[in-house]
């Protein structure tokens, strides 16, 4: 089930909401489970029984590891926790790339035919990477002492299930949230700021991402782009991207607040960031502070001299990279990224806010996580070879006859609406006025019906579209 679909909107979501409300306080933990578990497994019922199981084994790690009377006992119950979870990602997301990985090097290293690996087919659960990624952090927490073990079972299997947030994040931390399960606010006021929060973030999906889609996919299906082709595309899919991410991880803050949950923010304007470590303190907030707090600091952050934090930051990134998908695309990217932050840390970052020249270092850092997504959305690295070419000019340098026919004017409207909205803290201050912030506030209720009934029609029109981090 997705969030922008009828069935979501007018059928599972008022229903629950009702069946939540009318639910004693005592009760109302067992049924988001039971809410949450019906979400998850219309998608796939058997895959729902995984997610219980990580989650269970999860729970039971921690409770171990909490009552373990030695320490040798505490550290094997985190280890098994870990390592079960890390297996259970293994098979599903990196098995076939690791197989391929070997027939590949097999064939090129002519060592005869009937070397390859053979699996069975594998489908990867969606949501699977979070939920690994948070019960890791909850085995690891609890057995440090840095968070309360769950009270019960039924807190952490809601946790674990919790369908505002299951598919696609933000990652959470049990730590965050263990006194929420104990204790919700309920309010109206609460209320109402979860169904604004969750109608904007819908129309970032529907009205921008899913606009801007089309012609990111056509600009990436080209073997040969030209200079502005190439640009425009990375561009375009940056846009996508950002308003696909960012409006799940808003829907999911506003279905949060409706329940009396309070999510962390995932995304804090990452465009207009002044360098690639900035960029990194505004993307996808609550994945950059998992891996620098379970991966970054374990590894030695940046005690032992330059040289290993270079290390650390290019190997906490590639693994990023590689978390997000079984591809060497993935892997590059994490290197570029990581690559990009060792250079800035040499250049001062961690002692200045600004460490390329101002007058450059908005354009610079764009120009660096442009070329990054490129290679992000690329399916092959060959691919994304095709289009650095194309960015460099070498299939020439305008917009050809076809795509210019071919692009929409509401592509392009989107597109312009995306960049305006991505770079609002720039210019909303120098526009900013008592008197427009009282009739903005004053008109929000009504800006919010309109809303939600313009992308109501355009969802009808259009049909699923899934957003793009389920894929990872």
């Amino acid at each position: 089930m997705v969030f922008s679909t009828p069935i979501f909107l007018f059928g599972f979501l008022p229903l629950f909401l009702v069946t939540y409300y009318l639910t004693p306080a005592r009760h109302r933990t067992m049924t988001l489970l039971i809410a949450s578990c019906l979400f998850y497994g219309w998608w796939k019922v058997g895959y729902l029984l995984l997610v219980l199981g990580i989650a269970t084994l999860s729970y039971v790690a921690g409770v171990v590891a909490v009552g373990a009377r030695t320490e040798k006992t505490r550290t094997w119950a985190v280890r098994l926790g870990i390592v079960g979870n890390l297996a259970i990602l293994g098979w599903f997301k990196y098995a076939y790339f690791i197989a391929g990985s070997y027939s590949d090097a097999i064939a090129r290293l002519d060592l005869g035919s009937g070397g390859g690996l053979s699996l069975p087919e594998i489908v990867l659960p969606i949501g699977l990477s979070f939920l690994v990624f948070q019960s890791i952090s909850y085995i690891l927490d609890v057995a440090r002492g840095d968070a309360p073990p769950a009270a019960r079972l039924v807190d952490f299997l809601a946790f674990s299930s919790l369908f505002p947030q299951l598919i696609a994040g933000p990652i959470l931390r049990y730590k965050d949230l263990a006194h929420q399960f104990r204790h919700r606010t309920h309010s109206l006021a609460l209320f109402t700021a979860g169904v604004r929060r969750f109608v904007i973030g819908l129309a970032m999906k529907i009205l921008i991402a899913d606009s801007v889609a089309p012609l990111a996919d056509r600009l990436f299906a080209l073997d040969a782009p030209t200079m502005a082709e190439g640009w425009l595309g990375a561009g375009a899919y940056a846009i996508q991207l950002f308003f696909d991410f960012a409006g799940y991880s808003a829907m999911a803050i506003g279905l949060g607040l409706m329940l009396g949950f309070r999510f962390m923010e995932n995304f804090n304007a990452p465009y207009v960031s002044q360098s690639v470590t900035e960029f990194w303190r505004r993307w996808h907030i609550s994945l950059s502070t998992w891996l620098r707090d379970y991966l970054y600091v374990p590894l030695g952050g940046n005690r032992g001299g330059a040289v290993r934090t270079y290390r650390n930051l290019l190997l906490t990134m590639v693994l990023g990279g590689l978390w997000h998908g079984a591809n060497w695309t993935f892997i590059l990217w994490g290197i570029w990224h990581g690559g990009l932050m060792a250079v800035e840390r040499a250049l001062g970052s961690k002692h200045r806010a600004h460490v390329w020249p101002r007058a450059i270092a908005w354009p610079l850092t764009m120009v660096f996580v442009l070329i990054g997504w490129v290679v992000f959305r690329a399916e092959t690295v060959g691919h994304a070879f095709a289009i650095y070419a194309g960015m460099a000019g070498l299939n020439g340098v305008a917009l050809t006859a076809e795509m210019a026919l071919l692009t929409r004017p509401t592509e392009v409207i989107a597109l312009t609406l995306g960049i305006a909205l991505s770079l609002h803290p720039v210019w909303l201050g120098r526009l900013r006025a008592p008197r427009m912030e009282t009739l903005w506030a004053a008109s929000a209720g009504l800006r919010m019906v309109a809303l939600f009934a313009l992308c109501a029609v355009i969802i009808q029109a259009r049909g699923e579209a899934p957003f793009l981090y389920f894929q990872f």
